[in-house]
């Protein structure tokens, strides 16, 4: 197992509830080195974190690590086929905005 992989396992599997579904994938081509990241589905959100953050951490500790071995390295985390879940609210419609009479503050001075 090379460096870099064994760095994100190790990083992931202190993260997350399920450490023994952490599994990470290297493959090597033009572009570079591809880390694809498979964890538990109940651990995706703890591993994405808020608004992506410790997604981008990790990207960059693993930018770090590539820079040091000569060669760029790119995380990508496996998300199974209809594992998203969508909030059922939002295809509820949005409020309408009041409106303003035209009249009012005519006689505002600024």
């Amino acid at each position: 197992m090379e460096m870099d992989q064994a760095f994100v396992e190790y990083v992931v599997k202190a993260m997350v509830d399920h450490p023994e579904e952490v599994s990470a994938d290297r493959t090597v081509d033009e572009m570079g080195v591809l880390i694809t990241l498979k964890v538990n589905q109940q651990d995706l959100g703890q591993v994405i974190g808020r608004q992506g953050q410790t997604a981008k951490s990790l990207r960059t500790l693993l930018r770090v690590v590539g820079a040091k071995n000569h060669a760029r390295v790119n995380l990508k985390i496996y998300e199974p086929e209809g594992s998203r879940k969508f909030r059922s609210d939002s295809a509820a419609p949005v409020a309408e905005q009041p409106q303003v009479d035209a009249g009012m503050g005519d006689d505002l001075k600024i």
